[in-house]
């Protein structure tokens, strides 16, 4: 009566099962989304080995084919709630949290195809629909076995987990819901599993797929590996029991089985092969339950406690054999743990890496992790302030690089490789971290992009590595890669020898793109300095040399030669001696004449402006040393090529003009005159030189050499100085510089030279004031008050002030020619040099100065004075600007300069005793001691090069303040304690013009006799 009752039960579920199966179908069937995903449960049934059915329709009870049951209407449920989720939010969901829970649903349907394939046809005889409908599935598990199987053959077997037996638990008490609490609520509504409760996912596999008793050891009480039978009769496992028999190795005593307490009369040991195969296929079966049961723990769980411990227990599984990982990925676990690289958990993160690790080992993780996005997410965490999870990181990618499918993949991602680079060359941060970042980075070099990925950010050491190891095509695609970066990006490449020497050999090739290649990563190579001693050493100079003079190739009349000059002008710019560079074979050097003959004589207007300008950047760098600067003057002035190089400073490209004007610069020291001569005579010079210094806008390079080269040409060329007149010079550079101090242009690094070469042009115009049209401009623009105005607001600049200093003094020598006595002393019928130069330029110069409100006597100059018209510095009041600068500035070429204006005011063409009263009254003495103090050693210095300017000119100013100075200034001088002993020093030491003014301070001191005294002859 009970077993027709149980057999009734089981018919009554097995229907509602396939109902709920088919209702689940349709269900699935209505959802938009990816439907194939969806299969059949018939196609998802898997194989079961003979042997283990066999064992299953001995041992299974119609009680286990009942708990069967109602775990398959516990999966249908699942399934069900599923199918329900995924169809009412899926217009809301990505497509990859759409695409996890249609395979979760899939994992579930698997389930159910499992179980049902378990229960035998003949439970449900007497129920002819659940039979037939059982056939059907039996009968599609069969067409799936065909395309796929997740069984293992004993051959696949080479290890065995030991599992202890199960041991019934209570559950772990705690506020949060653990996985298996989760778990164990699919079971909640069996009365036959009332009272069971799991403490690890291992026991709900194993309650799954039940343990036996005769699969376990009876001396350790776990599974057997290697079960084997004594004479008992008893199964031990063969290694637990051969370590009991060496016990009895001594003979003395009969061998007792350890469960039957007999005596055996022989140790020999049989295995028990069906037994084995029985426990394999278990073992198999149980493995496969507990990663789809950690599957389905994955998607369904509410914690982070249960993710981890799934992620564990699938991490126990995937080292214990490959078919587990095979399975793993049949079931999307790899590219759902793709997907937990995202989640907000550091640990979840961490672990999900370190299973990935495992998973992709073989190719076919590898393959499904190049469909995810895993290799962008383990990329940014790279980045975690965590170390734990930066080293899962690296650890995953070196697993990921070395396989060739994920290469490319991995070092297209963005900021990969510099991720990569500077996590290896910090080593000292962290040490693992690097090593292994060194390790992805090697074997990302099988990848040639990767090699130019690497470039790009910095890392240059595989290229050249694959540059000098690689065969000839890889040296041409590496020298291709280095082309391309030094056109796109302005970057530092630090070349090795060997390296360097390849791209030289290059150079002959007759490939013209690869020359060209070859010839632009020079450039750029060489244009980093540190690199030209390598090129050199590594034969670059002759062979650029004979690029550019010797070597023709039809269809490239002009394009090595530019590269060529270009390198050769970086390495003579990096600062090595070119009198030790060797050009060619005969020995001649890059600063003999031959070579600096033939550099020359390729200046030519009609040559590429990127040819003219490398070589005008060469012969430029070897003017910086005198002996190749007196070389580069004698070639110049023997070609004449002077008038070209001023001829490319109006070219319209920027840098040639820039550079020709340096060039003309560093030769004004030696052939200023030559300089010139050929620019007035030069088409539209100086006058474009002129436009240059007053374009608007921002100061650039352009203004800034363009007016300093009008104040580097010698200074009393009157022919130039005349053509700056005419050329307006005088109003644009007055106007640029009063823009400058009212802070109305835009200044840059440019503007202090610039300031400085504005101001040389208006002094060099003070040194020919014989000329009566400059002579009137100085007068009509007030130079004196501009200059005086120059001392005290010279935006920092100390040349500025010397420069001012020294137009004074230019203007003040000019002071007693130019100074009249007043009105009623002069004679009516001569008229004065101002009144004669007013009628010479009558009409053509504007007067804008005003005439003196009332006629004052100049006691220095003995007449009446003005700064405009007389240029005087008393009356613009320039000696306290003078005497301020003696004060503040200690730079002995500014001080040596306004001692020189100050000293005009004291020579013999004044009145000496007016100016050293004037002088007298803003306390000069002290401050030329003090300055005399100061500059004590520049006498010494310099009279071994003939120096001491600043000792001798403050020497004459003391003798004067000495000879004509009241008794306040001669006081001040003869009490200052240092002076005896610099004019000691001065005599001893110093050159012939300062002994002689020291001689003549200490005659004035009584220091030396004075030969030039009268004296009476007495008779004796």
């Amino acid at each position: 009566m009970q077993r027709s009752e149980a057999q009734a039960r089981k018919a009554s579920l097995a229907e509602s099962v396939l109902a709920a199966i088919s209702e689940l179908m349709s269900s699935a069937a209505a959802v938009d989304a990816e439907q194939e995903n969806f299969m059949d449960v018939g196609s998802h049934l898997h194989h079961v080995a003979p042997a283990t059915v066999e064992l299953q329709k001995a041992q299974n009870s119609p009680t286990n084919t009942l708990h069967i049951m109602e775990y398959l209407a516990a999966n249908v449920d699942l399934a069900k709630d599923l199918a329900a989720r995924c169809s009412a939010v899926a217009q809301q969901l990505m497509d990859d949290d759409l695409l996890g829970i249609t395979e979760d649903l899939d994992n579930v349907i698997k389930n159910i195809s499992n179980e049902l394939n378990r229960i035998p046809v003949s439970t449900f005889a007497s129920s002819p629909a659940v039979s037939g409908h059982l056939q059907v599935v039996k009968n599609r598990h069969d067409l799936y076995d065909q395309r796929s199987c997740d069984g293992y053959s004993e051959g696949d077997m080479s290890m065995v987990l030991a599992v202890e037996r199960p041991r019934r638990r209570t559950l772990h008490n705690s506020d949060m819901p653990r996985l298996v609490d989760f778990l164990q609520g699919m079971y909640q509504e069996s009365h036959e599993f009332g009272g069971q409760s799991f403490n690890s996912l291992p026991e709900v596999a194993e309650y799954v797929e039940p343990l036996y008793d005769s699969f376990f050891c009876p001396l350790t009480n776990t599974v057997m590996v290697d079960p084997v039978t004594t004479e008992s009769g008893v199964t031990y496992d063969r290694r637990a029991i051969e370590e009991y028999f060496e016990k009895f190795t001594d003979g003395s005593e009969p061998v007792i089985c350890p469960v039957t307490k007999m005596a055996m009369q022989s140790k020999t040991l049989r295995s028990n092969i069906p037994l084995k195969n029985t426990i394999a296929e278990w073992i198999t079966r149980n493995e496969a339950t507990r990663i789809r049961i950690a599957r389905t723990a994955l998607s369904m769980a509410t914690t982070e406690a249960m993710v981890l411990e799934a992620i564990h227990e699938l991490k126990l599984l995937a080292r214990l054999r490959r078919k587990n990982r095979d399975q793993m990925h049949k079931i999307g676990i790899t590219k759902f743990l793709a997907r937990l690289l995202d989640h907000k958990d550091a640990l979840i993160r961490c672990d999900s890496l370190d299973l990935l690790c495992l998973l992709v080992e073989d190719d076919a993780g590898r393959e499904i992790i190049a469909k995810t996005r895993a290799v962008s997410r383990t990329i940014k965490l790279l980045s975690s302030s965590s170390p734990d999870e930066r080293h899962a990181a690296i650890s995953f990618l070196v697993e990921l690089s070395k396989s060739e499918l994920l290469l490319e993949s991995i070092g297209s991602t963005a900021g990969s490789i510099l991720i990569l680079t500077t996590m290896k060359f910090n080593n000292s941060d962290d040490p693992i971290a690097a090593e292994k970042a060194g390790e992805v980075l090697k074997n990302l070099e099988k990848c040639p992009k990767n090699i130019k990925y690497m470039a790009e950010s910095g890392y240059l050491d595989p290229l050249q590595k694959h540059l000098v190891e690689g065969s000839e095509d890889v040296q041409m695609e590496m020298v291709s890669y280095l082309g391309e970066l030094v056109q796109k990006q302005e970057m530092t490449i630090n070349i090795a020898g060997s390296a360097s020497e390849i791209l030289i050999k290059m150079v002959h090739s007759g490939n013209a793109a690869i020359r060209k290649a070859a010839l632009d990563v020079l450039v750029q190579i060489s244009s980093h300095h540190p690199n030209g001693k390598t090129l050199v050493d590594a034969g670059a100079v002759p062979v650029m040399v004979e690029e550019l003079f010797i070597r023709k190739i039809d269809d490239e009349p002009m394009g090595s030669k530019t590269e060529a000059a270009a390198v050769l002008a970086n390495i003579v710019e990096s600062g090595l001696d070119p009198e030790a560079i060797v050009v060619n074979k005969e020995g001649h050097v890059m600063t003999s004449k031959y070579s600096v003959y033939n550099f020359a004589h390729m200046l030519k207007c009609s040559m590429p402006d990127t040819l003219n300008l490398s070589i005008v950047r060469l012969l430029l760098a070897l003017t910086a040393l005198p002996k190749p600067l007196a070389t580069v003057v004698s070639v110049m002035k023997e070609q004449d090529s002077s008038q070209t190089v001023i001829e490319l400073m109006g070219s319209l490209t920027e840098s040639l003009g820039i550079a020709a004007t340096r060039l003309l610069i560093a030769l004004s020291s030696q052939m200023g005159h030559t300089i010139a001569q050929k620019l007035c005579k030069a088409s539209g010079q100086p006058g474009k030189l002129v436009k240059s210094i007053g374009l608007h806008g921002r100061i650039t390079e352009r203004h800034e050499v363009s007016a300093t080269l009008l104040a580097k040409l010698p200074c009393q060329h009157i022919a130039l100085n005349i053509a700056l007149l005419n050329g307006g010079a005088v109003a644009t550079v007055l106007a640029k510089i009063e823009e400058i101090q009212r802070g109305e242009t835009r200044t840059s690094r440019h503007t202090k030279a610039y300031m400085e070469g504005l101001v040389g042009i208006l002094v060099r115009l003070t040194t020919t004031l014989y000329d009566p049209d400059v002579l009137l401009a100085a007068m009509d623009h007030n130079l004196t008050s501009v200059l005086t105005d120059l001392l005290v607001r010279s935006t920092g600049s100390e040349e500025v002030q010397r420069l001012a200093a020294v137009g004074l003094e230019n203007l003040s020598s000019q002071s007693p020619n130019l100074s009249q006595p007043p009105t009623e002393d002069r004679r009516p019928k001569k008229k004065n040099i101002i009144q004669r130069l007013r009628e010479a330029h009558a009409g053509r110069v504007h007067d804008n100065r005003r005439p003196p409100a009332h006629s004052r006597v100049c006691p220095v100059h003995r007449g009446v004075c003005s700064p405009s018209t007389t240029f005087c510095l008393v009356e613009a009041g320039a000696v306290e600007g003078l005497l301020c600068v003696l004060e503040s500035n200690e730079n002995g070429r500014v001080v040596e300069a306004a001692l020189g204006a100050l000293c005009t005011l004291m020579d013999d063409a004044v009145d000496v005793t007016s100016g050293v009263a004037v002088l007298a009254e803003h306390d000069a003495a002290r401050h030329v001691l003090r300055a005399l103090r100061q500059h004590r050693d520049d006498g010494r210095g310099d009279s071994a090069g003939g120096g001491g300017t600043v000792t001798r000119r403050c020497f004459w100013a003391v003798e004067r303040f000495l000879a004509h100075g009241g008794e306040r200034c001669v006081r001040e001088v003869t009490s200052d304690r240092a002076l005896p002993a610099l004019l000691v020093s001065a005599f001893h030491r110093g050159d012939a013009a300062t002994k002689q003014v020291a001689e003549s301070v200490l005659r004035c001191l009584h220091r030396m006799p004075d030969y030039s005294a009268t004296y009476e002859s007495v008779e004796l």
